[in-house]
C-alpha cells in the first residue's frame, strides 16, 4: 500500500493496472472477445413463421434471446421504436437484458445502444421522453447562444437514457451539410460549416458522457455532401483530399483532439481519394471499398493519422450501401479486417430458427482467427477497448428503476429546455412588412399544411396565443378539394402555408424493414410542392399577405419566397398529442408567438440558401 501510494503520482499504477486488464482480455476465449464485438437488434421476435414476415415487436426478453446473449457473450443490443413503448417496459426490458448478460460464462455488461440524437431521429416515444428540436435548430441558434443548446440538450438527453438503462446513444452526427440534395442527413447536422459543427458536436459528447452515456461521433469520414441514402444505396463522395481533410473530415479531427468520443460509427460510403482499392462483391465484381471496409480509412486515417484510440463501430450492416453487396458473413468479417471493433446489426434474429444464423457467424470469424485472415491479435486488443469502454462507463449494479425513469423523463425542466430551443431557432428569412401579424377579432385564417395534424397543432397554436379570437380553416397536402382550398384563401385575412423537406429516410422511421413504408410517404407526398406553390400563387392573385413555413431542411424555401410575403424557418416539426386530444409542438408553440409578436425569430440560417 506504501509502494502504491508513492507511485501513484507517477501513474505507474494506472499503466499496471491496464497491462493486467489487457493480459486477461487476450486470456479469454476468442469465442467472447468475438461475442463482445456484436451488437444485435432484436426489434422484432416471433416464436413460429418466418423471420421476413415477423413483426411482432420485442417488448420482454424471450428465453431464446437471453440464451442467445449468454450463450455467445454478445457485447451489445441496439433498440428501436418497437421495442422502447413505454417507461416500465423499457425499463423490465433493459434490466432483462443485462441480466441476460451477467449469466454469461464470463461476465460483461451490455451496451445498450439507441439513436436518439432529437428532431427526425429519436426512438422514445415523444410523449414521455423529451425529444428537441434537432441539430439544425441548434445550428441556428450558435451566432447568439454558441454552445447552450448543444450541452444543455445533450445533458437533458444523457439524463432519460440513463434512467432507462440506456448507456450507448449513436450521437452526435457531424457530418457537414454541403449538399442541399442530401436525403439522410440534412436537419440531423448542425450546419454547413465544419467548425460550427466540431464546436457544437464536441459539446455534446463531453455533455453526454459526463452522464455516463456513451456518444457515438457519426458518420465517419463523413455523409455531408451525398444525394443518395446508404440505407437504400452506396453514396460515394468525389471530393478531392484538400476537400476532405477541410470539410468532411475536420469536426472529427477536432473533436478527437479536444473531447474524444467513446465511440466513432462509420459510414457506408465510398471515397475514392482515401481509399481506391477494391474488393470483389457477392456478384463477383470489382467495387471501390466503403469507408466501412477499408482499413486505409479505419485503421490508417482514423486510428494512425487522427489518433482515435476508442471503439470503432459500423453504420447497421443491414443497409443497402452493405446488403447489397456482400452476405451478412463477408461483410462483418471485411469490417473486422478493417480493423472496426464492432459490427452492428450483422444478422436479424427474428424467429428462433434465425440463431443458427448466429451460430454459423461466429465459426466463421472463428476460422478465420485460426486461418490468419483475423489477425488474433488485433482480434484481442479491439475486444480490450470494448471492455475498457464497458469499465469506463458502466459500473456497479446495471438494474435500473422504473421510478427514477418516471421522474426523469419528460419532467418540467427537460420540457421547458424543449420549447426555448424551440424558439430560440426560429429563422426569420423574409418579412415584406408582414410580421408580426396583427390580429383583429374574427379574422380569417387559411392554413395549408403537409398533413391534418400539423395543421390542427399549428390552429391550436395560434388559438392559444392569440389575444383575439381567431377563424381558422385548413387544406392538408396529403388530399384537398382545390375548390374548397380556393374558396377558403378568397375568405381569407391571411395565409399561411408551409412544407417540409426532403421525403422521410428509412433512419427516421426505424431502419431497413421499413423501406417499404417509403412508397407509401413517397406516393402521397410528390405532388405536395406543386399543389404548395399553386395555391400560395393563387392566393397572391387574391391579393393575400401570404408567410411561407420551412418545417425542415430550409433549401426548400428558394422555391417558395417568391410567393410569400414573409418566411420563417423551424427546422422541425414535432408533435405530441395528450390526454385531452390536443395536437401541440415545440416548433408549432414558437411559431405561433413569433407570427403574433409574442416572440422575435432571432435565430440564423445555418446553411446557405440560394
Amino acid at each position: 500500500m506504501v509502494l502504491n501510494k508513492l507511485l501513484k503520482p507517477l501513474g505507474i499504477i494506472l499503466t499496471m493496472t491496464l497491462s493486467n486488464t489487457s493480459l486477461a482480455s487476450s486470456q479469454l476465449p476468442l469465442e467472447v472477445q468475438l461475442g463482445q464485438k456484436l451488437m444485435l437488434d432484436f426489434r422484432y421476435f416471433c416464436q413460429q413463421g418466418h423471420s421476413e414476415t415477423c413483426r411482432t415487436p420485442m417488448t420482454s426478453l424471450p428465453s431464446q434471446l437471453a440464451d442467445v446473449i449468454s450463450k455467445y457473450h454478445i457485447g451489445g443490443v441496439i433498440l428501436f421504436s418497437e421495442n422502447t413503448q413505454d417507461i416500465e417496459q423499457i425499463v423490465h426490458l433493459n434490466n432483462q437484458l443485462q441480466a441476460a448478460a451477467h449469466k454469461a460464462k464470463h461476465p460483461q455488461p451490455l451496451f445498450v445502444a439507441i439513436d436518439q440524437e432529437g428532431g427526425r431521429v429519436a426512438r422514445i416515444n415523444r410523449e414521455q421522453a423529451t425529444s428537441f428540436t434537432g441539430n439544425m435548430s441548434i445550428g441556428a441558434t450558435y451566432p447568439k447562444h454558441g454552445t447552450h443548446y448543444a450541452s444543455t440538450v445533450a445533458t437533458a438527453i444523457a439524463k432519460e437514457l440513463a434512467s432507462l438503462g440506456v448507456n450507448v446513444n449513436f450521437a452526435p452526427t457531424v457530418d457537414v451539410n454541403m449538399n442541399a440534395e442530401n436525403p439522410v442527413i440534412n436537419v440531423r447536422s448542425f450546419s454547413e460549416n465544419p467548425d460550427v459543427v466540431a464546436k457544437l458536436g464536441a459539446a455534446q459528447v463531453k455533455a453526454f458522457e459526463q452522464q455516463q452515456v456513451i456518444s457515438a461521433l457519426k458518420h465517419f469520414p463523413g455523409h455531408g455532401d451525398t444525394h443518395v441514402d446508404s440505407h437504400t444505396g452506396l453514396p460515394r463522395v468525389d471530393h478531392d483530399e484538400q476537400t476532405i481533410w477541410q470539410n468532411d473530415l475536420a469536426p472529427f479531427q477536432t473533436v478527437i483532439k479536444t473531447n474524444a468520443p467513446g465511440m466513432i460509427m462509420t459510414a457506408h460510403i465510398q471515397y475514392p481519394a482515401l481509399d481506391n482499392s477494391t474488393l470483389v462483391n457477392k456478384h463477383g465484381k470489382h467495387m471501390l471499398k466503403p469507408a466501412t471496409m477499408s482499413r486505409k480509412i479505419m485503421h490508417e486515417l482514423l486510428r494512425k493519422k487522427l489518433g482515435y484510440q476508442g471503439v470503432i463501430i459500423t453504420d447497421a450492416l443491414d443497409m443497402a450501401g452493405i446488403s447489397d453487396f456482400f452476405d451478412a458473413n463477408s461483410a462483418v468479417l471485411e469490417t473486422f479486417k478493417a480493423g472496426v471493433d464492432i459490427a452492428l446489426m450483422p444478422i436479424a434474429i427474428r424467429t428462433p430458427s434465425d440463431i443458427e444464423k448466429l451460430t454459423r457467424l461466429l465459426q466463421t470469424l472463428t476460422e478465420a482467427v485460426n486461418q490468419g485472415l483475423l489477425d488474433k491479435h488485433e482480434v484481442a486488443q479491439s475486444a480490450q477497448r470494448i471492455y475498457e469502454l464497458k469499465n469506463r462507463f458502466i459500473k456497479g449494479s446495471t438494474q435500473v428503476s422504473s421510478g427514477i425513469a418516471r421522474a426523469t423523463l419528460g419532467n418540467p425542466g427537460h420540457r421547458k429546455l424543449e420549447a426555448e430551443l424551440a424558439l430560440a431557432a426560429i429563422t426569420q428569412v423574409k418579412n415584406a412588412a408582414m410580421l408580426p401579424v396583427e390580429v383583429k377579432t374574427q379574422n380569417k385564417v387559411h392554413i395549408i399544411m403537409p398533413d391534418q395534424r400539423k395543421c390542427e397543432a399549428m390552429r391550436q397554436a395560434l388559438e392559444l396565443y392569440s389575444k383575439a379570437p381567431l377563424q381558422i380553416s385548413c387544406s392538408s397536402l396529403q388530399g384537398f378539394d382545390p375548390n374548397i382550398a380556393h374558396a377558403a384563401i378568397k375568405q381569407a385575412d391571411w395565409v399561411i402555408g408551409a412544407h417540409a423537406s426532403p421525403q422521410q429516410s428509412a433512419v427516421e422511421i426505424g431502419g431497413m424493414e421499413d423501406v417499404s413504408k417509403l412508397e407509401e410517404f413517397a406516393l402521397s407526398r410528390q405532388e405536395q410542392p406543386n399543389a404548395l406553390k399553386a395555391l400560395l400563387q393563387y392566393a397572391k392573385t387574391q391579393q393575400k399577405q401570404t408567410l411561407f413555413i420551412s418545417l425542415r431542411a430550409p433549401y426548400e424555401i428558394t422555391q417558395f419566397a417568391p410567393y410569400s410575403d414573409a418566411v420563417l424557418a423551424s427546422y422541425a416539426y414535432n408533435i405530441d398529442v395528450d390526454n385531452n386530444n390536443r395536437v401541440a409542438g415545440p416548433a408549432f408553440s414558437a411559431l405561433a408567438k413569433v407570427i403574433l409578436g409574442q416572440a422575435r425569430a432571432e435565430g440564423t440560417l445555418p446553411v446557405t440558401i440560394k
